[in-house]
């Protein structure tokens, strides 16, 4: 419970340092690999669909975000990010990647591995998918 707190706290730091609540700057994160649809966000983010409309709202007005429709159902909104969007998404995934490898950095080269294996399989089991630096620049 405490290591979820500091985890929290490290998001919250990282997103008020950016302007943004940490709700907003864990949808930017989430939108980092493409358009992510209305539905699967509500999922995602484990909130109402009122709460992630207003949400998307407060990030499309500051032009971080848009929405559009889906390539082949033109009932299903999407989320994607703007440039702009994606320059701070990718801004808020290096401080926070940044700031937990401050928190680690005392940990064996050998057990941080391990660490990294045994937290990539538990999100990987909740069907979380995981953002992977290479792959999102």
């Amino acid at each position: 419970m405490q290591f979820a707190h500091l985890i929290d706290h490290l998001f919250a730091d990282v997103s008020r340092g950016l302007g943004l609540t940490p709700q907003q700057v864990q949808l930017l994160c989430e939108l980092i690999q493409g358009p992510v649809g209305m539905t699967e966000l509500t999922g995602i983010l484990h909130v109402e669909r009122s709460s992630l409309t207003g949400l998307v709202d407060r990030v499309e007005y500051r032009g971080l975000v848009k929405r559009i429709r889906h390539t082949t159902d033109r009932r299903v909104i999407q989320v994607a990010l703007t440039a702009r969007g994606a320059r701070l998404a990718m801004k808020s995934y290096d401080s926070v990647t940044a700031k937990i490898a401050e928190l680690t950095s005392g940990v064996a080269p050998a057990n941080a591995t391990l660490l990294t294996k045994i937290v990539a399989g538990i999100l990987a089991d909740n069907g979380v998918p995981l953002i992977s630096t290479p792959e999102v620049r």
